[in-house]
């Protein structure tokens, strides 16, 4: 295998991506690597003016970008991200289910409405617009789908057990929609952060997050940049015999639980 051939496996050019809750954190950081790929970025999260300044500086930088504001709880804000993409790029190739909701409440205290919030944005938002980016993947030679999800999913985690069982729920969604669409060349692949430096992150008061970093068998949380190489992997062909897989970047967090 010659040096160019290595370079191509991560090659995203002329792919188009929507990246949701991709102004900040973990999703900013894809946006702009898969930018530096070659990739047509779709920058989308519920703040439009973010987004858009996002895009902004991916085309500043000499990447295609465009911003695109999106409530995921909304089946008409789904379907208008998805029309607006389609209309300023043709298609779609790659999606990335990173917006989440990190409403925390302990069991005890759990409400109808706080459960109807977590689970629009971190399940049914991805779900469906998985669903409505379906007929444009058909059509695509190198269509990937990437949940973001959290290794809260296969850990206990108290207080957060709606997120944790949302993420847990599209694992399962990941695993189903791989099978269901691998006879259509769609690759469906699940990533599981442990704790990232993100802003959800930075809300903790600082010694949860020390204790977080102790309870990590590298004692640290992981840089936002640390999982776009995982990220790659999975959205481009260097990923092409992956489907259906959960990939663990946690630096040891949940082998040391």
């Amino acid at each position: 295998m010659d040096t160019n051939l290595v370079h191509e496996l991560f090659d995203l050019t002329d792919r188009t991506i929507i990246i949701t809750g991709g102004s900040r954190g973990i999703g900013l950081a894809l946006a702009q690597a898969c930018a530096a790929q070659g990739a047509q970025v779709v920058v989308a999260s519920r703040k439009l003016e973010a987004c858009e300044q996002a895009a902004s500086q991916i085309r500043g930088n000499g990447g295609v970008a465009l911003g695109v504001g999106v409530h995921m709880g909304e089946m008409e804000s789904i379907h208008h991200l998805m029309a607006t993409t389609v209309a300023e790029f043709g298609g779609l190739d790659l999606l990335v289910n990173n917006a989440a909701n990190p409403l925390a409440l302990p069991i005890s205290e759990i409400t109808e409405a706080a459960w109807d919030k977590s689970q629009e944005v971190n399940v049914k938002g991805p779900v469906f617009l998985a669903q409505a980016a379906l007929p444009y993947l058909k059509q695509s030679d190198h269509a990937a789908v990437l949940n973001i999800l959290s290794v809260a999913a296969i850990t206990y985690s108290p207080g957060v057990a709606m997120y944790s069982a949302a993420k847990a729920a599209m694992l399962a969604w990941t695993r189903n929609m791989a099978a269901e669409w691998a006879h259509d060349g769609i690759r469906v692949n699940a990533l599981a952060p442990g704790p990232v430096d993100t802003y959800m992150m930075q809300q903790n008061p600082p010694e949860a997050i020390e204790r977080m970093k102790s309870m990590n068998l590298q004692g640290r949380i992981a840089r936002v940049d640390e999982l776009v190489g995982p990220a790659l992997l999975l959205l481009s062909d260097a990923g092409s015999y992956i489907t259906g897989q959960m990939l663990v970047v946690d630096g040891g967090f949940s082998e040391a639980r």
